[in-house]
């Protein structure tokens, strides 16, 4: 008796568990999302490693955006910074694994243009 509900309790939390992990999925896709600068940022971050400037230039946005949109990303860690912390010139940014998974999602469901 005693393993048969410590096994039902184990799935109960699997569930649980699964279904928080996919609710803060969808979080993050609602945040980055929200943003043309955040999906922009992403967008171009997916297709290899970039300066600010770069992202501004190529996307023809202000780099405050940018920049702003970085830390952003960062601070969900879908996005991390490639060179050291205090380095000022030249910072170029990645997109985690995380980012990448969001970024797929948000592909696979057709969420942006």
């Amino acid at each position: 008796m005693a393993r048969v509900l410590r096994d039902g309790l184990r799935a109960l939390l699997s569930e649980h568990y699964e279904v928080v992990g996919v609710s803060d999925e969808w979080n993050d896709i609602g945040f980055v999302i929200s943003s043309n600068y955040r999906v922009t940022v992403l967008r171009r971050l997916d297709e290899g490693p970039a300066t600010p400037s770069q992202i501004a230039g190529e996307w023809d946005v202000a780099i405050t955006h940018v920049s702003r949109a970085l830390n952003e990303l960062r601070d969900r860690d879908l996005v991390e910074l490639l060179v050291p912390e205090n380095r000022r010139k030249g910072r170029v940014y990645g997109i985690t694994e995380k980012g990448e998974r969001i970024w797929e999602q948000i592909e696979a469901q057709n969420l942006v243009e």
